[in-house]
């Protein structure tokens, strides 16, 4: 029952699309919690939940239980516990305790027998409600766009992964590097990817998400990928990364 954190300080890297696509090719097969916690609610919006009843927030702020928030998506084996803009509070209101920074991972504990996967689809910054992603994910997926500058802010990112793990959460890995907004016709696209695959190794997904017009086109439809565009390339690249996702989780059991 893994806990993965899809996270990035840096905006624009394609991290919600990940989370919602994710979410919905391991619900093809296992039963998927994802949890939103941007105060942008992307990843709610995307799924096609506007203006839920109960919020991750009420959760944080101890209003309701994670059970009571919890929201049917319109897939089988996909559930959300979605976001508001009224998140954007929680982040000024979570201090530094080590009771705010364990809100979450407490909250998530009586919903996670319930599902076998939880994505946390975590907001672009080091933030409170970042650093309760990191102490509550059993592991992380980090997209990176393959820009010239897509190595700039990932040492921070990973020196931030060292201090949680070192501090809070001895066992959180980074179970891959998911390179993004790929574009094979240019040389920039495949340099990028070398690199990061000789500073990373195996870290890094061999699953590539290209870019692509429907993967962009689906959250302003309320549709995953797989719903809007099930024959596209973008929906088989989600369905590879679900499948390479469960094979890493499946090893490091």
């Amino acid at each position: 029952m893994p806990i993965i954190g899809i996270i990035n300080q840096k905006g624009g890297v394609g991290k919600t699309t990940t989370a919602i696509n994710l979410a919905a090719g391991l619900a093809q097969q296992r039963r998927v919690l994802m949890v939103d916690l941007d105060p942008q609610a992307n990843a709610s919006s995307g799924l096609g939940i506007i203006d839920p009843e109960k919020t991750i927030y009420d959760v944080l702020t101890g209003d309701v239980a994670a059970r009571q928030a919890i929201v049917k998506s319109d897939l089988e084996n996909l559930y959300v516990l979605p976001a508001s803009r009224d998140l954007a509070a929680a982040a000024l209101e979570l201090d530094a305790s080590e009771e705010s920074l364990n809100m979450l991972k407490k909250a998530l504990m009586a919903v996670r027998p319930l599902f076998d996967f939880i994505i946390l689809d975590a907001p672009p910054s080091l933030g409170a409600l970042t650093i309760n992603t990191l102490i509550a994910s059993d592991s992380l997926v980090i997209p990176l766009q393959t820009e010239y500058y897509a190595l700039e802010g990932l040492a921070s990112l990973v020196d931030t992964i060292k201090r949680i793990r070192s501090s809070y959460n001895p066992g959180l890995d980074i179970l891959g590097i998911l390179l993004t907004m790929f574009d094979s016709r240019t040389k920039l696209s495949q340099e990028v990817e070398d690199n990061v695959r000789k500073h990373f190794g195996k870290k890094v997904f061999w699953t590539v998400v290209p870019r692509n017009i429907r993967l962009a086109e689906a959250p302003s439809y309320g549709k995953t990928i797989f719903d809007y565009a099930p024959s596209s390339q973008g929906a088989a690249t989600y369905r590879r990364l679900a499948e390479e996702v469960m094979q890493r989780v499946n090893q490091d059991d």
